[in-house]
Order: structure tokens, then C-alpha cells, then sequence
């Protein structure tokens, strides 16, 4: 294997150039408040008429808690629009449903969490506190729209601005806002039935975190029904510090049945359902709904049970008739995506990794293809918007670098495109409707989130947050010490280029030799080398002496689909040669002692840790393993069937891929971590290696966290665990 070059990332801010010490960063600090990533802005978004930009930023107090901020386009600094305390003075305890809602979508902060503008721009509305308030943006003052003991959720403007609409009790409702009537749509929710609902695996593992869809002209509703009376119940332990509750969770494990989802539009004006034709089999996933322009039909994606076919269907909102647009198929599986754009012409705007790369093609109403927009050996991450007057697609991607992210413009005819934004770093964009600007929010190893508006250029017109590294910003006394990643790649064993990066220790002389640890995540739709801002916790291990090293393997995102499929039918396999290569390279270098090297990671890079630690033993000196996945018959079934198929037609593809498979080569020391309420990878995958490991009588270590779930909230408890994984490295990798 060739050794990789070590490719430095050169400062933007010189060290030298701040005027105070570096103080010490601690894990208390990595946790606390303000945020050390500086006033970064959440969920911006230009108001409808363009005037003004929202967004949400966390108090000054409390990085936990954000309230609602905005900033005129035509100058001035930002103000606090809407104070999540104001309205609801005393933190509500979330309902169940809300609790899992937000589990799934990964919002671990309170206060306001979301919101929605109205058409006119006038108004914002605001769920908070299980009720929802109508703000008016120049008086700032709020109408409560509801105030019950129920939690309402998932509510929103519709699009003409006349109604609001939202979930309650597994039903949904709307509101008329001229006359403040309140209207239950349908009835029938409660129990194993919810309508307008995303079901879990829709939640968790498709991206779509809502089950209705309105029409553009407001007479229709599209609205999904949910009976989860064929799912398996799985009675889960959740364990808390008050003592136990067994949740009767129904928890479609995979190649067992899911729960039955219908389509159906709902007339405004009568109440009227129809049913929309989704084919005779009813073991396929609503995937997506979105709307033509002018609201002559729903446009549905439906997917096949193995995730090897995606339909697009036009359906007829008055007699539910469907008729097939375009269909894709892959021989391993169809990556779902959000970019489908109807356009005013009726034509339409859709993304496909048909080539082996995500591209752009635009079809006609019919579905007949027009143009291939984009192509190449590179990939569109995402539509960021279409500008028909200027005939173009503005879309966030790479072409030459997969570390980094940048905006770019192409002809809607097809094209080479160009890229509008500068620096090597990581870009994310939001561009008004007009297509004439963007909100732009740029990072890098060495520069926190920048936020500024741009124009179509790529100059900047004004700051929305700079954010800058100087004196004042909570990461200010801390960056004289900060340790920029390097970066550089290493060959598979098929020759595949592996993009690395690393972080080295503090004070580093490469005449010393140092204990390394690798952090893993290794699974799909995941990439850990970005040329972006990482906040603290590499920090934290490097400036405690390590070498944190981290390599994205075969499988894992961003790279194209041909990358990504070696894994199928076969997880646990490709992903820990390729890190294992990674680990050779890593001991090849001579300021790394081979001999002391861990490995650690959450959720798959839990899984990453059993499963390279127990293949190769004796390798890695100690893994850490929060939250593993330990046998994947045990997880759900649109993820785990997407890369394994079921149990049933790929056993030896599950029996290879469980953990248990390869318990009897254990040798490497392990911590194991997991929330005792995990309703994703559920805690059964750790107490069955618990009984594993000890009918074998294999020492081990082990922390639970009390009434946590997939992930550990808190800032004492992530503290505490960050803390507890430092230590037991600390502890392993001493050098004796």
C-alpha cells in the first residue's frame, strides 16, 4: 500500500495575531454556554417579499434554547423577533409523540424549533409549548391560536395564507384564520390509526417528517393514513432514574411487516376523502408528495418494499386515478432524495444516480425526458433552486473535491456549470424565490459559521452573522491552541481512493511517538472528512496528546452510488477492511505507536467498533461502542432491508453482519455506552452482548444512561460522557 502525502490546511487566522493566551478548553467548557461555535443562525430563511431574513439563534444563557431572530435585507443589525420565553414563560413538558417526533428529526435544543411564514409576509406562525401562536411581524404581538391539554404538532401555514393547519391526537385539523373556526378533518386518529402522520420509519430512516401535503390553490389536502396494527410490538424496557416503564413500542424489525399507509386527498370546502390509487400491493412506501404548480395533481413517489424501484406517480386529487410519470430502478437500491421541482411550464426538475452519480434531468409533464442537465464522475447533493427567467438550476454539490461544498449555477438546457461560491471549505445556500440571491453560511477547519447574504455572483451584499475568530467570540481564548485537521487519501484494496483526516496532537514534534484513536462512523449517508468547521471534540482528544485520526470507507456518502455499493448485502464487511487499511497507514507513520491505538464511535460507528475490533483482534489496543447496533435482524426495515435485504433471502449476508458472529475472536478491550430508553437501536442490541460477553466470561466495561435516548442529551451528561470515553483511553492507551 502506497503511503498518502500529508496535506496541510494553512490557517486563515494566524495564532500569532490574537492578542491574549490561549486558555485551556475542557470538556465542561465543550458543553456549555454560549456555544464555542459562535452566534451560528439556524433555519434561515428569506421572508416572502424578501424584505427581511429569519432564523434562529440560541440565548446568550442557554446554548439549549432558541428563540427567533431576523435581520432587515436592506441593512441594519439583527433582532430578537419573537423570545420563545415571552410566549411560553415555563418549559412544557413534551408529549410522547413530540419527544419521538424530535428524536427522529435529531433536535436536541427547546424553545423555538421551528416555524412558518406566512404568504403576505406579515406573519409567522409558532409552535411552542404544545400550542401554536400567529406572530405579526411589525407589532411582534402573538395570537394563540390553540391552548389545550393536547400537544399539537407539525403545524403550518397553507399556502394562500387563509388556513392553519396541524396535528392533533393522530388527526388533523385546520383553522380558518379570518374567522378563527376550528375544523377536525378527520376523525378516525387514535390508537394504531393516525392520519397526516409520519410513521416511524418515514420519521427515522426516509427523511420525511410529515404525512399531508397542501395543494397550491388550498382545495385540496393530501394526507397520508397510517394503521400500524400489523407492525410487531416490541415491549421496551425504558429504564429512567425514577424506575421503569415498559413501552408496548411497535417496531417493524426487519423482514417483518410495516405498517399500512394509504393516500388521500381531502376536499376543503366538503370534507370529502378520496383515496389515491397506489397499485394493488400495499407492502410499498409513500415516499414523497408534492403538488404541480397549478395543483392539477399530486405527484407521488412510491417505493417498491425492496427499495429497487421508485415511481412517480401523477394522481388526480378529485377521483384518486393515478398514471405513471417516470419509474427508477437500481440493482442494489434507490437513494431517496428531496429535489423533485414542478415547475409554472408544467414541466419538472428531478434528480437520479441512474449514471452512478447524483444528476440533475428535467422531464416534461408526461414525464418524458428532456435533458440530462449535469454529468460527470461528481455529484449534485441537492436542488437549491430553479431560475426559469434566467434559465438556470442552482444546486450544492462538488465536482472536483468531496471534502468540500459549494453552490453552483447550470443552464436548465444542460451544461458545464459554474461555481458561484469561493475558499475551500463547506457551503450551504438558501435562495430567495426570486433566484437573484442567496443566504450563504460558510465554514472551514479554521473559520466558524459565516452567514452573509450574496448576490448570484458569489459577492457578498452584507453580513447576516460573521462570526468572527476575534476578541469576544466564545472560542476566542481558546483558538491559539486550536489544531487544524490535515488531510490526504490512502488506496482501498480496489483501488479506490479513502479521503482522510487528522488531527495531531498538541505541542506535536514528529520526533515523538504518540497514542492514536480513530473515530468511526462507517455506515450510509454519512460523511465524517469535510473541509468544515468541527467544533470542539477532536479538540479535546488532540490536545490531550492523541493523534485523532478519522477515514470515510467504502459505503459511506457523498462519493457517488458506485461507492456506496459494495456494502450491499454484506455490511460489516468492506467498510472494516477499508478502515483496517486506514489503521495500517496510521501505524505506518513513525510519530504513531503502533501499539496504542483505539477506536470509537456512536450508532453505526458503534457497530464500526465491535465489528473491526472483533475481526482483526488484538489490532486496536480499546474500543469504545456507543450505542451499537449488534445484530441487524433487531433494526428496522426500510434501512436495514435497503443495504441487506431481509433476513429470510440474505441469511448469511445477517449472520456475517452480527457482531455475535465473530464474538469468539474478542481480545480487544471494550467499553460499551448506550441510553437505556433508546427507541432507535434499541437497547436489546447491547444487553444481548452484555449476555454474550459474559457466558463467555469476557471482562468488559459498560455505562448506561438513565431515560436517554439514541442520543445523550444534556450538557451534564454529554459532559459526563465525553469525559468517561477520554479517561478509559487514557487508561488503555498508557504507555507502560
Amino acid at each position: 500500500m502506497r503511503r498518502a502525502a500529508l496535506i496541510a490546511l494553512p490557517f486563515l487566522f494566524a495564532p500569532s495575531a490574537l492578542a491574549q493566551e490561549a486558555e485551556q478548553l475542557t470538556i465542561e467548557r465543550l458543553y456549555g454556554s454560549p456555544s464555542l461555535n459562535g452566534p451560528a443562525p439556524r433555519a434561515l430563511r428569506f421572508s416572502p417579499d424578501g424584505e427581511r431574513i429569519t432564523f434562529l439563534r440560541a440565548k446568550e444563557e442557554d446554548a439549549n434554547v432558541l428563540d427567533l431572530w431576523a435581520i432587515d435585507v436592506a441593512g441594519g443589525d439583527p433582532y430578537l423577533l419573537v423570545d420563545s420565553d415571552v410566549l411560553v414563560p415555563e418549559e412544557v413538558e413534551l408529549s410522547e409523540a413530540e419527544r419521538q417526533r424530535r428524536e427522529r428529526q435529531r433536535i436536541s435544543a427547546s424553545g423555538i424549533v421551528e416555524y412558518d411564514w406566512d404568504t403576505t409576509g406579515d406573519a409567522i406562525l409558532v409552535p411552542l409549548g404544545g400550542d401554536i401562536f400567529y406572530v405579526d411581524v411589525e407589532s411582534g404581538e402573538a395570537r394563540r391560536l390553540t391552548e389545550t391539554e393536547a400537544f399539537e404538532t407539525d403545524a403550518r401555514i397553507s399556502p394562500n395564507g387563509n388556513f392553519v393547519s396541524f396535528i392533533r391526537d393522530q388527526n388533523l385539523y385546520v383553522i380558518d384564520l379570518a374567522s378563527g373556526e376550528e375544523r377536525a378533518l378527520t376523525t378516525e386518529g387514535g390508537g394504531v390509526i393516525s392520519w397526516g402522520m409520519a410513521e416511524f420509519v418515514a420519521q427515522e430512516e426516509m427523511d420525511r417528517d410529515t404525512g399531508y401535503w397542501w395543494s397550491p390553490d388550498e382545495q385540496y389536502i393530501a394526507a397520508a393514513r397510517v394503521d400500524e396494527t400489523p407492525v410487531e410490538i416490541i415491549p421496551r424496557l425504558e429504564i429512567g432514574a425514577e424506575g421503569a416503564t415498559v413501552v408496548e413500542q411497535r417496531y417493524p424489525r426487519a423482514g417483518d411487516a410495516n405498517a399500512l399507509v394509504t393516500l388521500h386527498t381531502i376536499a376543503l370546502d366538503s370534507g370529502e376523502t378520496t383515496e389515491i390509487d397506489l397499485g394493488e400491493n400495499t407492502d410499498i412506501y409513500l415516499a414523497r408528495v408534492n403538488w404541480r404548480r397549478d395543483s392539477s395533481e399530486a405527484l407521488v413517489q412510491r417505493q417498491n418494499r425492496q427499495q429497487t424501484v421508485l415511481d412517480l406517480l401523477a394522481a388526480d386529487p378529485a377521483t384518486g386515478e393515478t398514471r405513471t410519470l417516470l419509474t427508477e430502478t437500481d440493482d442494489a437500491w434507490i437513494n431517496l432524495n428531496n429535489d423533485l421541482r414542478p415547475l409554472d411550464d408544467g414541466n419538472m426538475i428531478w434528480t437520479s444516480e441512474r449514471s452512478g452519480f447524483r444528476h440533475i434531468y428535467q422531464f416534461s409533464h408526461d414525464g418524458e425526458l428532456i435533458a440530462q442537465v449535469t454529468s460527470g464522475d461528481w455529484v449534485v447533493e441537492q436542488i437549491a433552486g430553479v431560475d426559469l427567467e434566467a434559465g438556470t438550476v442552482l444546486f450544492e454539490g462538488w465536482t472536483e473535491d468531496p471534502t468540500q461544498r459549494h453552490l453552483y449555477s447550470v443552464p436548465l438546457s444542460g451544461g458545464e456549470p459554474t461555481q458561484i461560491t469561493s475558499g475551500e471549505g463547506w457551503w450551504s445556500a438558501t435562495v430567495n424565490s426570486g433566484g437573484s440571491a442567496f443566504i450563504g453560511s460558510y465554514s472551514d477547519p479554521v473559520t466558524p459559521t459565516q452567514t452573509a447574504l450574496y448576490d448570484m455572483s458569489g459577492e457578498r451584499i452584507r453580513w447576516l452573522e460573521e462570526n468572527a475568530l476575534a476578541e469576544g467570540h466564545p472560542y476566542f481564548p481558546y483558538f491559539d491552541d486550536h489544531i487544524a485537521p490535515e488531510f490526504g487519501t490512502i488506496e482501498a484494496e480496489d483501488g479506490t481512493d479513502l479521503h482522510w483526516m487528522m488531527y495531531l496532537p498538541a505541542g506535536f514534534d514528529p520526533d515523538e511517538t504518540y497514542p492514536a484513536i480513530v473515530y468511526v462512523y462507517g455506515g450510509p449517508h454519512v460523511q465524517q472528512v469535510r473541509r468544515n468547521w468541527a467544533g470542539g471534540t477532536p479538540q479535546i482528544f488532540a490536545q490531550a496528546g492523541y493523534v485523532y485520526f478519522i477515514l470515510d470507507n467504502r459505503g459511506s456518502w457523498n462519493r457517488g452510488h458506485a461507492f456506496e455499493t459494495p456494502l450491499h448485502r454484506a455490511m460489516g464487511q468492506v467498510e472494516v477492511r477499508d478502515q483496517l487499511a486506514g489503521l495500517d497507514y496510521l501505524q505506518s507513520l513513525d510519530f504513531v505507536d503502533a501499539d496504542r491505538v483505539g477506536i470509537w464511535g456512536w450508532s453505526y460507528g458503534g457497530y464500526m467498533t465491535l465489528m473491526t475490533t472483533l475481526q482483526a483482534p488484538g489490532r486496536f489496543a480499546a474500543g469504545v461502542a456507543g450505542a451499537p447496533v449488534t445484530d441487524w435482524s433487531l433494526y428496522d426495515t426500510h434501512y436495514t432491508e435497503r443495504y441487506m435485504g431481509t433476513p429470510e433471502d440474505n441469511p448469511d449476508g445477517y449472520e456475517q453482519g452480527s457482531a455475535f458472529a465473530h464474538i469468539d475472536n474478542y481480545e480487544t478491550p471494550l467499553l460499551i455506552i448506550h441510553g437505556m430508553a433508546d427507541d432507535n437501536v434499541i437497547f436489546a442490541n447491547t444487553t444481548r452482548m452484555i449476555d454474550a460477553l459474559q457466558s463467555r466470561s469476557l471482562q468488559f466495561e459498560l455505562m448506561t444512561y438513565p431515560g436517554q435516548r439514541h442520543g445523550i442529551r444534556t450538557p451534564e451528561r454529554q459532559t459526563h460522557r465525553t469525559q468517561l470515553i477520554l479517561d478509559y483511553f487514557d487508561r488503555m492507551l498508557a504507555e507502560e
